[in-house]
Parts: C-alpha cells; sequence; structure tokens
C-alpha cells in the first residue's frame, strides 16, 4: 500500500486526507529544529497574548524610586528584570509588549504574503499563456524594486502605520512564494488525478482549487513562515529607522530609542541586547521550521 504522503490530497480517499494533514502537522515534531522553532513561536505567541499580565509596569511609563528621584538606567534587579532606559522606563515591559506588535505584523503580513503569493502561483501555473506571463512580469518588476525604501516611502506616503508596513512587505514578498507555487502547479496540472477530474466534467476552478491547491498548501506553508521572519525584520527595521508608529513599543521601537540614547557607549547592553536577541530568534525559528518540512517537500533529499 502506497504512503499517505505519497498520494495527491485531492485526490485520495477521506481516510488518506485526514492521515496525510495529520502527519503534514506532525512534522514539526518529528524533527528537532522544527520542534524547536515552533517552540520559539508557540513561546512568543504565549508571551504576546498575556503580556498584560507579564508585563508589571506600563512600557511607555516614566518611574520614580521611592526618594523621588527618576529611576533612570537602574540596573537589573527584582524590581526591574531588565533595567530601565535613560528616562525611567522599564526595559522588560518594553520587551514583552513588544512582542506583541512584533507578531500582528509578522503573522499579517505572513498571511498575506503567502495567500497572494499562493493565488498568483496558482492561476499564473495553471491558466498558462499571456495570463502567466503578465502575472510573472509583475513578480519580476516587484522583484526588481528596493525592499526596505521602498516599504520607508510607504510609511512616508501613508503614515507611520503598522498597517502601512504590512501593505509594503506584502506587495513585494508575494513574487517568491508565486514563482515556487506556480513551477510546482506546472507539474501538478499534468498529473492523472488531474486529467480524471477533467474527463468527469469539473470545471477550471473546481479543478484549480479542490484538486491542485491542496498539492501545494505545504509550500504555502512553508514561505508563510519564512515570512514571519522577514516581516518581523522589516518591522524593526522600520521602527529602527524612525518611521514606525511612535506610540506603539516594539523591538524596532526599543532598538531606536536605544541608538539614540547612545545605550552602547554607556555600556546599557540590557537595553538593545534582549530585543536583538528576540528578533534573531523570531527569523531563526521560520528558518527551523522550513528545514523541518524538506522531508514532505522534497522526500528525494532524505537520503
Amino acid at each position: 500500500m502506497a504512503d499517505a504522503t505519497d498520494l495527491p490530497l485531492a485526490g485520495a480517499p477521506p481516510r488518506w486526507r485526514l492521515v496525510k494533514v495529520i502527519r503534514l502537522l506532525a512534522v514539526p515534531w518529528r524533527d528537532p529544529f522544527a520542534a524547536m522553532g515552533t517552540l520559539i513561536y508557540a513561546t512568543f505567541l504565549l508571551i504576546a497574548l498575556f503580556a498584560d499580565v507579564i508585563a508589571p509596569y506600563d512600557p511607555l511609563e516614566i518611574l520614580f524610586t521611592p526618594d523621588g528621584n527618576l529611576a533612570r538606567s537602574a540596573p537589573a534587579g527584582w524590581q526591574h528584570p531588565l533595567g530601565t532606559t535613560n528616562l525611567g522606563r522599564d526595559i522588560f515591559s518594553q520587551l514583552v509588549v513588544g512582542t506583541r506588535a512584533a507578531l500582528v505584523v509578522g503573522l499579517t503580513a505572513a498571511v498575506a504574503v503567502a495567500l497572494i503569493g499562493t493565488l498568483v502561483g496558482l492561476i499564473s501555473g495553471f491558466i498558462g499563456g499571456w495570463v502567466d506571463a503578465l502575472l510573472m512580469r509583475l513578480a519580476d518588476v516587484a522583484l526588481g524594486i528596493p525592499f526596505l525604501p521602498f516599504v520607508i516611502l510607504i510609511a512616508g506616503l501613508l503614515g507611520p502605520r503598522t498597517s502601512n508596513v504590512i501593505v509594503g512587505i506584502a506587495l513585494l514578498l508575494w513574487p517568491n512564494t508565486a514563482r515556487v507555487i506556480r513551477s510546482q502547479v506546472l507539474t501538478v496540472r499534468e498529473r492523472a488525478f488531474v486529467e480524471a477530474a477533467r474527463v468527469t466534467g469539473a470545471s477550471n476552478a473546481r479543478i484549480l482549487f479542490v484538486h491542485v491547491a491542496p498539492n501545494i498548501l505545504p509550500l504555502s506553508f512553508l514561505y508563510g513562515s519564512i515570512a514571519v521572519g522577514w516581516a518581523i525584520l522589516t518591522e524593526a527595521s522600520i521602527a529602527f529607522l524612525g518611521f514606525g508608529p511612535s506610540d506603539r513599543i516594539s523591538w524596532g521601537y526599543m532598538l531606536q530609542d536605544a541608538y539614540a540614547s547612545q545605550a552602547l557607549s554607556r555600556g546599557d547592553y540590557n537595553w538593545f541586547v534582549p530585543p536583538g536577541l528576540c528578533i534573531v530568534l523570531v527569523v531563526v525559528a521560520g528558518f527551523f521550521i522550513s528545514r523541518g518540512y524538506e522531508e514532505i517537500l522534497f522526500p528525494k533529499l532524505k537520503d
């Protein structure tokens, strides 16, 4: 009997569809790298959900010592686990609340990138002809636009809002997903189960979204997980350059604040190292998860 991963998801019996979906979801726990990436994402997600409970102070609140002095550049301790900034703000509270902003941008942008790239890749690869040529030329144009300057331009023209940063990321990151999805669709559309669907009189829309699309969903998930890290890194870069919302705490905002305050020259490593480490962990987590899905996406690489 064939292995569940060898059967096309759309053409398999219902029992095999369920088995394949379970195997797909279980991949991160069979690979140590993917498991680590999943745990990193899960940890940050829990922190973001319970940020208001975990953070001991308002991240923008200016704190004072019991004797009435400004609690500026206080060292790490029980009261302030990561110390305070030069304005007396609690760094740990900013780090915790910044997790929420990072995940909002990362997850929203990743969904947008995966959705746009998947739809463009499906339509381009399945229909072909002038539609394929037009969509791929649009992808070439998007790939030729400098990424960070374009997002800065969007933020500058439309305002320093999180939604505008997400729009800029989605407009330029989808071509990579679309190109890979398109190449996969070109092979899937020639398989026997697709031809069988055509013979039975299935419409092109039904063939595309019911028979072809399920077989490229793992690739969409893969590029979506990678886009999370890129989106968070971009948001941090935008905030660091001063084009992010001034009233929203993020890891990039913390780095920009530390840079403007010359935290490095003063040796305040507890101010800028934690947010920088969080950004690195999120980006690496996306790579770890994609590494775990190689077994399903590229089974010939197992040997």
